[in-house]
């Protein structure tokens, strides 16, 4: 890394970024709407979280296969700012369109969700690609976290707005209708606004740095340079063991993480009878355990190592989930889903550092672009099965029981890993 990381304007502007996007992902693929489609727009509870869990799975499907693709496309024709300006606006747009979908019509729904959570995934491979270019070697953790904090606090605030416009008022803002749903859905407007808005700070403030100039900058050779460095990447992971093994790890427990996203809300109405109104306020207490579990275990993983933070989440996330699965009242599963929370953030940030700690510096963007694109690489397992196991025994803590799965495998795959022939391999 060259960079100052001093620059205060674009630390800002990248920061908001995350402030903008996490309305998304709290309103529309955690909490809100998710619960809506399944309760209202699906014809049960049962078919909607299978289909839900069907869309969840097309889209991770869909973002694996072309992220790697779109970042060396992005590298070498210097696109990386155009293609998250067309990511956030389909983003955006696809949200809006969420408004007009009426109940029954599961797959004008389907459809809108999939393209926008696509654009949202695909927009985070270009987020993060700025970090290198706004932070230095020495700041660059701290920045990573503070974006991450802000994005909890837009997450939370978005909430609190929808809380209070939309879902708690007997009359809502604008005299929506709580009968048709109208302010359950006017929470996907609320999204496209916060989401396009908080944007502008980074395409105003955070530069694009071009990258090398090549002789040949046709599109024909843009493609043909990209797909040649993806080549490369793949021979170049390989030699690597504990990497290749700490990434095998975090696709397996990493579906865990992804299902509980996708469906926690949703178990939470269908299983224990949970309102809207009381799923909000589950978001709101999850998000704070999050973001204070990272905090705490952050220091942890610098005194314990990261690959004993990861271990001691997967261990906790396999009892909550377990705990979550045989709960008999609400008060059993607010236990687990706030133990949930506190290990859910540590066990993403340790994964990061642990990679971090094993890559070479000459080879870091390469091995953290493919840390993103094996994030995505098998996402769609956890929610699919969870979605065959509800319709299969007709029950949501059926399916649910899988993600505990996961964590067990991720542990098992992990506690292979060497974590001091990694920084040795890394020259570290």
């Amino acid at each position: 890394m060259n960079r100052t990381g001093t620059d205060k304007k674009q630390i800002f502007g990248w920061v908001m970024y995350d402030f903008a996007n996490s309305a998304y992902t709290t309103l529309i693929v955690t909490f809100i709407y998710a619960t809506y489609f399944v309760s209202a727009i699906a014809p049960d509870n049962i078919h909607g979280t299978a289909l839900w869990s069907r869309a969840v799975t097309l889209t991770a499907f869909s973002v694996a296969l072309l992220s790697p693709v779109l970042g060396a496309l992005a590298d070498h024709g210097n696109l990386r700012k155009m293609f998250l300006f067309i990511s956030t606006l389909i983003g955006a747009a696809a949200s809006a369109m969420l408004w007009f979908v009426k109940p029954g019509q599961v797959y004008q729904a389907l459809i809108w969700f999939i393209l926008s959570n696509i654009a949202f995934e695909i927009g985070m491979v270009f987020y993060n690609a700025f970090l290198p270019d706004i932070a230095s070697e020495k700041n660059i953790g701290r920045i990573s976290g503070i974006g991450w904090g802000v994005g909890y606090i837009g997450g939370l605030l978005a909430m609190f707005v929808a809380m209070a416009g939309f879902i708690n008022p007997e009359i809502p803002w604008f005299g929506l209708s709580r009968e048709s749903g109208t302010n359950i859905r006017a929470t996907c407007i609320l999204v496209a606004l916060w989401y396009g808005f908080f944007s502008i700070p980074l395409f105003v403030l955070v530069k694009s740095i071009p990258g090398n100039p090549k002789k040949d900058s046709s599109k024909a050779a843009i493609v043909r340079a990209a797909f040649a460095d993806l080549k490369d990447t793949f021979k170049d992971i390989r030699s690597y063991r504990e990497i290749v093994t700490l990434l095998i790890a975090r696709m397996i427990y990493n579906d865990g993480l992804v299902t509980i996203f996708a469906f926690g809300g949703i178990y939470a109405a269908g299983t224990f009878g949970f309102s809207f109104k009381e799923i909000m306020i589950f978001g709101i207490v999850l998000n704070l355990a999050a973001g204070t579990g990272a905090l705490i275990m952050g220091i942890f993983d610098d005194k314990l190592g990261g690959k004993a933070t990861i271990q001691i989440s997967n261990i906790i996330l396999t009892l909550a989930v377990i705990l979550a699965v045989f709960a008999t009242d609400k008060e059993m599963f607010w236990t687990a889903g706030v133990l949930v929370g506190f290990f859910a953030g540590p066990n993403q940030s340790a994964s990061r550092s642990l990679l971090g700690r094993f890559v070479p510096r000459e080879k870091e963007n390469q091995f953290f672009g493919f840390f993103t694109f094996s994030g995505k690489l098998t996402a769609f397992f956890g929610p699919l099965f969870l979605g065959i196991l509800t319709q299969m025994f007709n029950s949501q803590r059926v399916g649910v029981a899988v993600v505990a799965v996961f964590f067990v495998i991720g542990f098992l795959i992990l506690s292979k890993v060497d974590e001091q022939a990694g920084k040795a391999a890394a020259g570290k």
